[in-house]
């Protein structure tokens, strides 16, 4: 028991140490890990180059290590419920293992990597967990949403670390359960879009909402936040996240009461804030709009009309950062050619660009602190190439339970 203790710290320290959200810290980073099952436990120093790692050509890597393996499994949910972030998110998961025992692996150890589909299925998702824990996982991925999250802690029983890849669900992180989120939950996100509105000058709001938790939740938080700063939210409307496509009702409402001087806040995907837009625009009504990471994660960069919409996203892919280097790196013809025929078609992202954050997270070695910088950014229908490059526009601090220096960021 005290060795697989060792390897779950080792494991859960090279996860921790990889992160490609910071530039802030040196090329080499340093993590320690160690059993914390009693007196006498052993530490385990060791360090990770993460730059050399994520330069790594997986054409010509060093000898590969050799000995007992770390394994690392992600229970991923590749329905339509989750897969817009599961599905390219296990692929950049495996990418990183690739690239990490190119280099050599975790302190000359090998580290194996196993997918099994959850399928959108609380049931399923307790039988591919204990399937990863007898495989001999020593530390876990999960999906998005808590439907699938809670099975997946219920079997593992806080003996295994998970670590939830695009999830921003408050209820999933519990450090007694060996749960983190590896980026921001709903209540960051919502309160520093909430902010950011107020600090750009916006008085009036409409929010989209439908009951329950993310696409109700964050509109729930961003109102309780806008109006204790002084806004106001002067219309709230619901809707059937992913099924809506017919707003006449609530086109109708918000052209009642808008004057012009609104931000529309809601969690809804991006073609369903690309067709209300629309909508609303044939009538005459024109205002802002603000997204959530889920803009970003079902491709808000590259539906139609999706200029100048705000949105809170997971990462910045600024030009040779480390984000920047492990797409580029994902993106190479040999990467492509191993992963496109396994992406589906919806929702509309391109072959291999992973979106909401899997660039950072679902490569196990991203993991975001909920004290990180919180990116806001604004959409552009320039080229992808363009909307790489990108400049801070303002700063904020959000005033959430996990507050940290927030900034923003608008499209070039």
């Amino acid at each position: 028991m005290k060795r697989r203790s060792l390897a779950a710290c080792a494991a859960a320290a090279a996860l921790l140490a990889g992160a490609c959200g910071s530039d802030a810290s040196t090329a080499t980073d340093t993590t320690s890990g160690g059993d914390t099952g009693g007196s006498g436990a052993t530490a385990l120093d060791f360090t990770l180059d993460v730059d050399a790692i994520l330069a790594a050509d997986l054409g010509a890597c060093v000898e590969a290590p050799t000995g007992e393996s770390l394994k690392i499994g992600y229970a991923a949910d590749k329905s339509e419920v989750s897969g817009f972030a599961d599905i390219p998110g296990s692929l950049a998961g495996q990418h990183m293992v690739d690239l990490i025992n190119c280099t050599g692996g975790i302190n000359g150890t090998p580290v194996e990597y196993q997918v099994q589909d959850v399928q959108g299925s609380p049931e399923v998702a307790i039988r591919a967990t204990q399937d990863l824990l007898d495989w001999g996982a020593v530390a876990l991925l999960g999906p998005p949403f808590a439907d699938f999250g809670q099975p997946i802690l219920q079997t593992t029983g806080g003996t295994t670390p998970v670590f939830f890849v695009a999830s921003t669900e408050p209820s999933l992180p519990d450090i007694g359960a060996l749960s983190f989120l590896i980026s921001f939950d709903d209540t960051k996100q919502a309160t520093a879009a909430a902010s950011y509105a107020l600090s750009a000058g916006y008085t009036r709001a409409i929010t989209f909402s439908s009951p329950g938790p993310y696409f109700g939740y964050n509109p729930e938080i961003f109102t309780e936040v806008f109006t204790a700063g002084g806004g106001e939210v002067v219309l709230d409307q619901t809707y059937v996240p992913v099924a809506d496509t017919d707003f006449s009702t609530q086109v109708n409402e918000v052209q009642a009461i808008a004057d012009g001087s609104e931000i529309l806040y809601s969690a809804m995907l991006a073609d369903q804030m690309s067709i209300l837009r629309g909508q609303l625009e044939g009538v005459g009504v024109d205002i802002s709009y603000f997204g959530t990471d889920a803009f970003d994660g079902t491709g808000g960069l590259f539906v139609d009309n999706n200029e100048g919409v705000f949105h809170t996203n997971h990462g910045l892919d600024e030009p040779g950062n480390r984000i920047d280097v492990f797409a580029q790196s994902f993106a190479r013809p040999m990467v492509r050619h191993r992963t496109a025929s396994s992406l589906r078609p919806w929702p509309p992202t391109p072959c291999c660009s992973p979106p909401k954050g899997s660039s950072i997270a679902a490569a196990s070695s991203m993991a975001h602190q909920s004290a990180t910088p919180l990116p806001i950014s604004r959409a552009s229908t320039a080229s992808p190439a363009r909307l790489a490059t990108r400049a801070p526009t303002a700063c904020l601090t959000s005033q959430s339970r996990s507050a940290g220096p927030e900034w923003c960021q608008r499209s070039g």
